[in-house]
């Protein structure tokens, strides 16, 4: 029996799929902030390929956030405005994500977001195509992710969450910063080890 999961009808692999990426994605998240000093690698920053290019036009870095019902937004904001020392507010950041933040998958969406300076010309060709391929290579597994991709507006939750979590790590985010959000259609979608 299929299921309407995020907008598309999905088989039991596919959201077996999902569930496994998802907790693989806060395995190897909770591994950067605790081991990295939260510097990301290629488990968080996948290639980038237009839908119809074979060659990538890039990478992007991108943010895991919570569902909505899970939001955990305001505790973000709060981090980022009780100080204004740049340095106290990464640390504090990077003890928070490295706590309880990624211990549970399921509370977290399936779109991935990624920001972008105003006016890029990168984000600009990527939401033109509409579609696109995230592809993930790291700890020794493979997701090849086919994303429908869509400009999110201010208010949407997973803007707010994008902006106040990568505010926390660049307080000169510009506020004019895009958001891209990337929702994977998971039966159009591989996975495999490396």
């Amino acid at each position: 029996m299929n299921a309407a999961l995020d907008g598309f009808t999905v088989s039991p692999a596919a959201k077996a799929m999902r569930d496994a990426f998802l907790r693989w994605q806060c395995s190897v998240r909770k591994i950067a902030m605790r081991e990295n000093a939260g510097r990301p690698d290629d488990a968080i920053i996948p290639d980038l390929t237009l839908a119809g290019q074979h060659e990538p036009m890039g990478q992007i870095l991108t943010v895991l956030c919570k569902a909505p019902d899970y939001s955990v937004t305001p505790e973000l904001m709060h981090m980022f405005r009780k100080t204004n020392d740049p340095a106290q507010r990464r640390e504090q950041a990077l003890t928070y994500f490295s706590a309880n933040y990624y211990q549970k998958p399921k509370e977290f969406s399936d779109t991935l977001t990624a920001t972008f300076p105003p006016g890029s010309p990168g984000a600009a060709r990527i939401r033109q195509a509409q579609r696109c391929t995230l592809s993930f290579r790291a700890y020794s597994m493979r997701y090849e992710l086919d994303c429908r991709v869509w400009r999110l507006g201010r208010q949407n939750p997973l803007f707010e969450a994008t902006w106040w979590h990568n505010l926390l790590f660049n307080p000169n985010l510009h506020p004019e910063t895009e958001v891209l959000g990337f929702e994977p259609n998971w039966s159009n979608s591989t996975s495999g080890t490396v």
